[in-house]
């Protein structure tokens, strides 16, 4: 059978295919230093009341909206942003598809909130006025792509802004296991190229490996599963390895007379 990396545990968000806003509200309550989350609630309350209109019309999407803003809202959680930024990830999609006017988010959640959507909205056209053109001229690729990322960066006068893109990327290439090859691999390139390494410019790690290793499993998976077997049967040496630098370090240190001294070490991805 087929190894997978398992990416970070599924947050318990949804049960019988409902969402328990308030067992959500309360688990972040304890996890995180939002001084508000009870602000959220509304938030919560308007996706999943335009998610059920769209269900019950027949007119939704592919991706669960809820569940994705959801999702959003716990990457950007543990990245410790702000409440604005938390609502914005909630009410994106329902704006995105249509089912919410920026004027209203503006009325009901405050202009700040709004503008952080519009944002998100802004890298999303970029993106698609991007990958919409197919004419790509021999050599040229790698230079739109550097173009676009650079077009991408210098847009973003909030960082927020890219940070909230990059976790509705993360979730959308998270979704993406069971859809079409073609739709699979469009996801995977953009990820790729121009998601992954935005998330390695601003610093965030396991935001970088995370799209780097979902969008290389669509892209390459032979290469994916066979790197994934070789790695899977040399992690405990390797395991060992760092624990026994550690401990050499520890010892020297102890040596020159630091002994309070934490030595940190890990396997890389």
């Amino acid at each position: 059978g087929k190894i997978m990396v398992k990416v970070r545990e599924d947050h318990p968000l949804l049960h019988d295919g409902s969402l328990d806003i308030d067992r959500w509200l309360e688990e972040i309550s304890h996890t995180s230093d939002l001084h508000n989350p009870e602000e959220l609630r509304d938030a919560l309350e308007l996706a999943k009341k335009l998610s059920d209109e769209a269900i019950a019309n027949r007119t939704y999407w592919s991706i669960d909206s809820v569940q994705m803003g959801i999702e959003m809202a716990q990457t950007l959680i543990d990245l410790r942003l702000d409440n604005a930024s938390i609502i914005a990830a909630i009410l994106y999609r329902a704006v995105r598809e249509g089912r919410l006017a920026l004027q209203k988010v503006e009325r009901q959640f405050g202009e700040e909130v709004a503008k952080l959507i519009e944002g998100v909205l802004r890298m999303a056209a970029i993106s698609a006025i991007q990958n919409s053109s197919d004419e790509v001229v021999l050599g040229q690729r790698q230079a739109q792509v550097d173009n676009l990322r650079k077009m991408l960066v210098a847009m973003i006068d909030d960082v927020r802004v890219a940070l909230i893109k990059l976790a509705e990327r993360t979730s959308a290439i998270r979704a993406v296991k069971d859809a079409p090859e073609e739709k699979r691999r469009k996801v995977a390139e953009e990820v790729f190229n121009i998601y992954a390494p935005l998330a390695h410019r601003l610093g965030i790690g396991h935001l970088k490996w995370e799209l780097e290793d979902l969008s290389f499993r669509h892209l390459k998976p032979e290469a994916y599963y066979n790197l994934v077997k070789a790695i899977s049967k040399r992690k405990k040496e390797r395991e060992s390895y760092i624990q026994e630098v550690r401990n050499e370090i520890q010892a020297s240190m102890a040596r020159h007379g630091f002994k309070d001294v934490t030595i940190y070490g890990r396997a890389k991805h």
